[in-house]
């Protein structure tokens, strides 16, 4: 079994430990993606004493990951997922949205990195679709997609798949056709002669 103690020391609340979120619910937790809160319980981990989370990965078996009710930020990083209701709206979006490409890398490796933290759904799919298209972008040009971009994609790509066939009852590897079709029905009906954006299959 893979345990993952999420913990940063030195931000931890002194006004005593609040429970946000009840035990059997499903959130989405960063790049652990959509899981379920097993437990709140109480370990020794480093020295330190302290309640925990006990979150399950929904898509990730044998694999468990420990929160600190104290630290605020990384409570910060745990949602409830999205509803259907929601979700379509994002998808009815995302045409829409601006890109977020930053062309300093180290400038952008921070911002993504924020992004990835957030797990904001909104700016997920945003990431996505700036890296969709910046990849094709390197293709016509015969390069790939810088490594630490890959990587922000595929991590972006998971906690989407994960919360969409979640919250819409499908496989996580069914939401990238799911999103194309959606998007380009939306696109066509708005315009038939536009360039298509957003979302394309890989």
């Amino acid at each position: 079994m893979n345990i993952n103690y999420a913990r940063e020391m030195g931000e931890r609340h002194e006004s005593g430990v609040r429970h946000m979120f009840e035990v059997g619910s499903t959130v989405l937790y960063g790049s652990d993606g959509v899981c379920t809160i097993q437990a709140i319980t109480h370990k020794d981990v480093g020295g330190v004493s302290g309640e925990y989370y006990v979150l399950e990965p929904v898509y990730q078996k044998k694999s468990t990951v420990f929160v600190p009710l104290d630290n605020e930020r990384l409570i910060g990083r745990m949602r409830t997922i999205l509803s259907p209701e929601e979700l379509i709206g994002l998808i009815e979006d995302i045409s829409d949205k601006p890109l977020m490409w930053i062309e300093d890398e180290s400038e952008r490796k921070i911002a993504y990195r924020e992004v990835i933290a957030r797990g904001d759904c909104a700016e997920l799919m945003r990431l996505v679709k700036t890296l969709y298209l910046h990849r094709e972008q390197q293709l016509e040009r015969g390069k790939k997609l810088h490594a630490c971009d890959d990587r922000f994609l595929k991590t972006a790509e998971k906690m989407i798949n994960d919360e969409f066939a979640m919250v819409l009852e499908i496989k996580p590897e069914q939401v990238p056709a799911y999103l194309s079709a959606r998007i380009e029905a939306k696109t066509s009906a708005r315009s038939s002669c536009g360039a298509r954006r957003g979302f394309r299959g890989r």
